[in-house]
């Protein structure tokens, strides 16, 4: 299936594991057959949701190819393949390119960081080595970088860039993005709390993490707005704004597996360097799921 800017709720998969840490392949299996049963646009594998930075390249590769044969080309599936290795970048990109990748997300070079002409070299080198759709990832409170807004004008121009997930939150450098980009260039949010506000200024939808929980309405939530049913969009959205932000209560995914969990989805533990929800925090969740109609 071929990423054309899909309109809509991408959700961006956390990865289920066994009590000993291994990927649960058949728990994995079951999350996609529930967001595609959802009505989910998209599937974005290996995200910072998806906890690849503990994972190795050999899990990494297993996780993109089970999820491309169980979607089965009935929604785009986008695969994070993002380094602060340029190399590494290109040979993850290349890869899931190959195994049948419809997209690649790719971030923002993190800890070593990069100036503009390194960051523009970073992408440019990534999207000049394949033939599918890339979109930037600017989420500076991970990288601790943000993307500048005249590299992404200067990338907007390469035909294999086709859009950015914008999970900075804030809404003057997603305006800055959305005036100096064309129509074809996708603006999508990362944060699930300003997606109608994006979608506002020309935004496509969403890549979400609340979509792992409630798929359904996230992807109501997007199809009313973008279908002109902007008052039914924002009763759901801020309906459901306060489990959007306790969803990020603790670091992602932290939060979302636990909402997982209470409601029997087989998320798993995490690994570490992350660690089960606090007390205080598991207790907060709870309340919020039981107001939202959840447990």
């Amino acid at each position: 299936m071929k990423f054309n800017n899909p309109t809509g709720s991408i959700v961006a998969m956390i990865t289920p594991f066994h009590p000993d840490g291994s990927v649960n392949f058949d728990a994995l299996t079951s999350l996609l057959e529930r967001q595609i049963a959802a009505g989910t646009d998209g599937i974005l594998t290996l995200g910072t949701t998806g906890e690849y930075p503990t994972m190795s390249h050999e899990e990494d590769a297993s996780v993109v190819a089970h999820t491309i044969k169980v979607v089965n080309g009935r929604v785009p599936v986008m695969v994070g393949s993002g380094s602060n290795c340029t190399a590494t970048q290109v040979e993850k990109s290349i890869e899931y390119q190959d195994m049948g990748a419809d997209a690649l997300l790719l971030i923002a070079p993190y800890y070593n960081k990069a100036n503009p002409e390194g960051m523009l070299r970073h992408f440019t080198e990534t999207a000049d080595r394949v033939k599918i759709p890339c979109l930037l990832y600017n989420v500076p409170g991970r990288t601790g970088c943000s993307i500048p807004v005249s590299v992404v004008e200067r990338l907007a121009k390469h035909p294999q860039i086709c859009g950015i997930k914008e999970a900075s939150g804030d809404m003057s450098y997603a305006m800055q993005i959305a005036h100096c980009v064309g129509p074809d260039f996708a603006l999508y949010s990362g944060n699930d709390d300003i997606t109608l506000p994006l979608m506002s200024i020309g935004g496509s939808g969403v890549i979400s993490v609340f979509a792992n929980v409630m798929p359904e309405m996230c992807h109501q939530i997007v199809r009313d707005y973008a279908e002109g049913r902007q008052d039914q969009a924002l009763a759901n959205h801020l309906k459901y704004l306060k489990l959007m932000n306790d969803l990020f209560i603790e670091v992602n995914p932290i939060p979302v597996k636990a909402a997982m969990n209470l409601l029997g989805l087989h998320a798993g533990p995490l690994r570490l360097p992350l660690c089960e929800l606090s007390g205080e925090h598991q207790a907060v969740l709870e309340a919020t799921m039981r107001e939202a109609g959840l447990l």
